[in-house]
């Protein structure tokens, strides 16, 4: 590969999230810094249980493909590896499918001779449930013991890979590595750790850069390098015109870590409390001071989800000002009311669905946690209904539509109209899912629940 002295290693993230877009120029300019690899997280549990549960990616693949393209140019121009994780938002092994399946039609249609490696994370339920009853699987809190029927009722589980898979990959000659459900961490890990740097600068300086530019002053203008050597690390913008600052760089410590000082990784944990940030410049800032704790036991963390229930979405508006004065009240006769003709007309006791009221513009993020202060100006009124089979969660959403369209509060002598968004009202969602597995997995090697393919890929121009 490209770099000659290991004294340091120039990591290139180039964006938070495959498929979220960069400027072209900035991995230009990233490349004549010297970047020796790319690394590029392809998704999160952000978004939901939705993606894992149904093995379906959050990204656009024209967005993916675009990205990609850009990078795999790059990487085959300047020789380095490019390392993408959580491939297809989820990591399970359709994703991972997925991004290859992207990454041969680029390599074709640009005439690229690249070596391909695949990383499947997806794991089987009945080798779990062997490893649950060996005592191998614990709880994370907040969730309780682990049964092994939740096991089952899972439509998919992943295992969180660390570093290691993929630097097995990069070792055997992998040039693009694209990798099942990853920490954000071990993407940009992987190659400097296998190179030899320190464990502590690299795994802060990865924490730092998972996210592309959001350690920055512009998070939109592209992604930043960082530089990893023996005493610490430095990081700078890709775009001239961002910088980055002692305080946005500790800042992004804080960012999805329930401890700002502190982050697991599955063979051990960084610790940042006496790291030092300081300002090289107006733009870069170097780092310093950072630890690296290795675990007692290498752990593997699950996740897993599973279908819920079917959901029926309606939405409608109201602008009446004597409902908006007294939105609570007609919120909770809504409810009553729903449940009531539900009975009446369905037969259907609340034990055989759910349905939530949610009040946009008034309280719906936050509900009691932040009590609206004044009646709102207008209210979106959503009512999403959950059973156990689509028909049942559109039929019950069908009887609330009068209701949501001429409910008035009960001192109203007059039925008010109310405005439904959609045409028709009720909206099938398909099937819900929720997450079910907090749980992390004792390892017998750090890449024995992870399948590593690497296929020949040649293309003539």
């Amino acid at each position: 590969m490209h770099n000659e002295s290991d004294d340091s290693i120039k990591v290139l993230a180039p964006t938070g999230m495959l498929g979220a877009g960069f400027p072209e120029t900035t991995i230009d300019r990233g490349l004549e810094l010297g970047a020796d690899v790319i690394s590029v997280d392809g998704g999160s549990t952000d978004s939901g249980p939705y993606y894992l549960g149904s093995s379906q990616p959050k990204t656009a693949r024209a967005a993916v493909a675009r990205d990609l393209r850009v990078l795999l140019r790059a990487a085959a121009r300047a020789d380095i590896p490019l390392i993408v994780g959580s491939c297809g938002t989820n990591g399970t092994d359709d994703g991972v499918d997925w991004v290859a399946g992207i990454v041969t039609e680029i390599l074709a249609d640009e005439g690229l001779d690249l070596r391909v490696a695949r990383i499947y994370s997806e794991q089987d339920a009945g080798a779990l449930k062997e490893r649950l009853e060996s005592g191998h699987i614990h709880t994370l809190p907040p969730l309780g013991e682990l049964q092994p029927e939740t096991l089952d009722s899972c439509t998919h589980i992943v295992g969180m890979m660390g570093h290691e898979p993929i630097v097995a990959a990069l070792e055997a000659g992998a040039h693009v590595v694209l990798a099942g459900r990853a920490t954000d961490t071990a993407v940009a890990a992987a190659y400097p750790l296998m190179k030899g740097m320190p464990t502590g600068p690299t795994w802060h300086a990865s924490k730092i850069v998972e996210c592309g530019g959001q350690c920055t002053s512009n998070p939109r203008s592209g992604g930043v390098l960082a530089t990893i050597d023996a005493g610490g690390f430095t990081i700078e913008p890709l775009d001239p015109a961002a910088s980055c600052t002692p305080i946005l760089v500790a800042a992004h410590m804080l960012y999805e870590t329930a401890n700002p000082f502190q982050m697991r990784e599955p063979d051990g944990t960084l610790d940042v409390r006496e790291a030092t940030y300081t300002a090289l410049d107006d733009r870069t800032v170097r780092v310093e001071g950072s630890r690296f704790h290795v675990a007692d036991q290498h752990t593997v963390k699950l996740e897993g989800a599973r279908i819920t229930g079917y959901e029926t979405m309606s939405f409608t508006a109201i602008r009446d000002p004597h409902i908006l004065a007294n939105i609570e009240d007609w919120a909770g006769l809504l409810r009553v009311m729903v449940s009531r003709r539900v009975e009446q007309t369905l037969g259907l006791g609340e034990d055989k669905y759910a349905f939530d009221v949610r009040l946009y513009g008034y309280n719906a993020v936050l509900k009691d946690r932040d009590p609206a202060q004044c009646p709102p100006r207008e209210v979106g009124v959503m009512l999403l209904v959950n059973a156990p089979d689509q028909e049942t969660a559109t039929a019950v959403a069908k009887v609330a539509n009068p209701l949501m369209l001429h409910l008035p509060t009960a001192d109203m002598d007059y039925l008010p109209s109310l405005a439904f968004a959609t045409s028709p009202a009720e909206v099938e969602r398909g099937p819900a899912y929720e997450f079910v597995l907090h749980h992390v997995v004792d390892s017998v090697t750090p890449t024995d629940m992870f399948r590593i393919e690497i296929e020949e890929t040649v293309h003539h121009g």
